[in-house]
This record gives C-alpha cells, structure tokens and sequence, in this order.
C-alpha cells in the first residue's frame, strides 16, 4: 500500500492537505506552511513524512486572503508572500492552529494516536504557538521566524521540542537563538554551520544538502520517541 493525499474541509473555508501514511493510519503531524502557501514542495514535504509513518494534515493559513494559493520564493511571488505573511492576524493564525489540531485529533487514522507539529519559516512560529497553546505532544519549528519575539509564551510549553536554525539566517541571528535557547530550556536546539534561511526547501536558491539530510534525520528520531 502507498500514501495517499487529499485535500480536506477542516472548518468552513479552511482545508488542508491530508496525507495518510503506508499502514493508512499513525501518529498525528500537524505541518505549517512557509509563506509560499501549501505548494507542491509543502506538499512534498507533507508527502515524505506521510512514508516515515504518520498521518501529516498541512492547513492552508492563507485561505482568507488568497485560497490554495502556490508561490515561488523569487521576485512578484516572494513580495505578494510577505504581503500574505504582513497580513495575518494572530487570533485568526491562532484560531486556525486550534481547528487543525483539533481536526487531524478527529481523524480515525489518528485514533488513541499522539499529535506533534512541524513547520518551517512562518510555519515554525506557528509550531511553536501550536506547542504553546494548542496541547500538542510535540514541535519542530524550522527557523521559525519570529520566535524570539514571542518569548512571553514559552513558559507554556511543556512538550518536547525540537528547533531548527540556520547558521547564517538573515533574520534570525545567533543572538536570538540563544534567546530561545534560554527561553525553553528544556528544547533541543540544533545550528547548522554554512547554512542560511530556508536550508530545508530543495526547492529554493538557499537549500544545504548536508543541513537538511541532518535535520531530517533529527526531527524523525525526535518525533519517533515523542509521538510513536
């Protein structure tokens, strides 16, 4: 049996992309998007973790602004994203975390089942709040922009916790992931030399190769022995 995918109805204009694992049911993983929508590499990635055993549901958190929209990451694409990002309201991004993890906890492939979040950019952040707020079982925010600035919730996090960071991220500099680090002391906290922002997306000018083989073999043992 292979994965399967679909997009499905999580609340009334808010729908997700759901992929069921091999077995057809597992573990709950909530994925978060980049600013570039739930595109094909959003997909893809939802896709990869769907084979490594779990079922992945990826919301599509731009839905009031520009539904299932799909961007690339240069020029008129990348500026109507950080339009997109620009535009978010925390109460709403909160609201829609809360209907996704309450969703894929619905889901019969996920029944008795733990649930852990997984994001990457803007989608990080939204892990880390999803770890603060929403009861998840586990998180792993890829140099989730923004973080830092949210250091006032990171006393109500109490799963485990995974972060990812680049070496050379633009916006985010060592000195704040050493906030962070001091923040939610019990997290792993992993930096990878040579690497910048968006080192994940093979998709992009900024992919590391060596970064992101190594951080996907972390963040699938982390997520192992927390969800499984």
């Amino acid at each position: 049996m292979d994965i399967s995918s679909h997009w499905i109805e999580i609340t009334p204009g808010l729908s997700g992309y759901l992929v069921l694992p091999p077995a057809g049911n597992g573990p709950g993983l909530v994925l978060f998007q980049e600013i570039f929508g739930v595109n094909e590499h959003i997909r893809a990635v939802a896709e990869q973790y769907a084979l490594d055993g779990f079922v992945v549901l990826a919301p599509d958190v731009f839905w009031r602004q520009a539904p299932r929209v799909e961007l690339g990451y240069e020029g008129d694409d990348r500026q109507r994203a950080i339009s997109l990002m620009q535009a978010q309201q925390p109460a709403e991004l909160l609201a829609d975390i809360h209907a996704a993890v309450g969703a894929l906890r619905a889901r019969p492939e996920t029944a008795g089942r733990k649930l852990g979040a997984i994001g990457y950019c803007m989608g990080g952040r939204l892990a880390y709040v999803a770890a603060a707020k929403a009861g998840i079982d586990a998180a792993v925010p890829f140099y989730g922009g923004g973080i830092h600035n949210m250091l006032d919730i990171a006393s109500e996090i109490t799963c485990p916790v995974q972060l990812h960071y680049a070496e050379n991220d633009g916006n985010i500099p060592l000195e704040a992931v050493e906030r962070v680090r001091a923040a939610v002391p019990h997290a792993e906290v992993h930096v990878y030399p040579g690497s910048t922002h968006g080192f994940n997306c093979w998709a992009r000018a900024s992919y590391h190769a060596p970064s992101a083989a190594l951080s996907h073999g972390r963040a699938l043992q982390f997520l192992a022995n927390a969800l499984f």
